[in-house]
């Protein structure tokens, strides 16, 4: 469980980042996510999921 709290907190460090760095892209791309397909959406969240997932097994099976 800490772990997961530790996780959520990195997230929203970098989320808050971008908002703080770029905040006239994100107004720009949240704009722009209306207009993509909800397959392609679909698609790239599944992606971003393996990812996500293949990057904590590769860290947790290091040691």
């Amino acid at each position: 469980m800490n772990e997961l709290l530790i996780g959520f907190g990195v997230f929203l460090v970098l989320e808050g980042l971008l908002y703080a760095a770029f905040p006239a892209g994100v107004k720009r791309i949240a704009l722009e996510v209306p207009k993509i397909p909800d397959a392609t959406l679909r698609n790239f969240g599944i992606i971003a999921m393996m990812i996500g997932v293949g990057i904590v097994w590769l860290v947790r099976n290091q040691g």
